[in-house]
């Protein structure tokens, strides 16, 4: 599994990539804007993400207009739905309207509230079918 772990708080992207990888080749982004780099680098390099752990509140692009992004070169490079990559928000905020957003106007898979812990995260992951 290939996982890109997406968060402004340091110790937040660190528990994340803690957790993960056993299981995963996981790399880093501190912001949206980063995380759409990295995106579009392993499409190009034909090594797409499987998981992608995306903060909701970051400076320069917040992760809603990064999931928007995200979702939009799927579609630009044809990538089969049951191919896109699984994105589980992970947000300090527990808000009806930023979840509604995630899921359906962002395209989120799934919406964890943090602190995030490893039985909550690895569950998630399980239950996407990537481990």
């Amino acid at each position: 599994m290939k996982a890109l772990i997406v968060d402004d708080d340091f110790y937040s992207r660190n528990m994340i990539h803690e957790i993960l990888r056993p299981f995963a080749r996981c790399d880093i982004a501190v912001n949206g804007e980063e995380a759409i780099e990295a995106f579009r680098q392993a499409l190009v390099d034909r090594e797409p993400y499987d998981l992608i752990c995306l903060d909701l509140l970051m400076p320069e692009m917040d992760g809603q207009a990064a999931l928007r992004e995200i979702r939009s070169i799927e579609k630009e490079h044809a990538i089969p739905h049951q191919r896109e990559a699984k994105v589980i928000v992970t947000t300090m905020l527990d808000d009806e309207k930023e979840t509604h957003d995630a899921f359906f106007l962002g395209g989120a898979t799934s919406y964890l509230v943090k602190p995030i812990d490893e039985p909550k995260l690895m569950a998630e992951v399980k239950s996407l079918g990537l481990v």
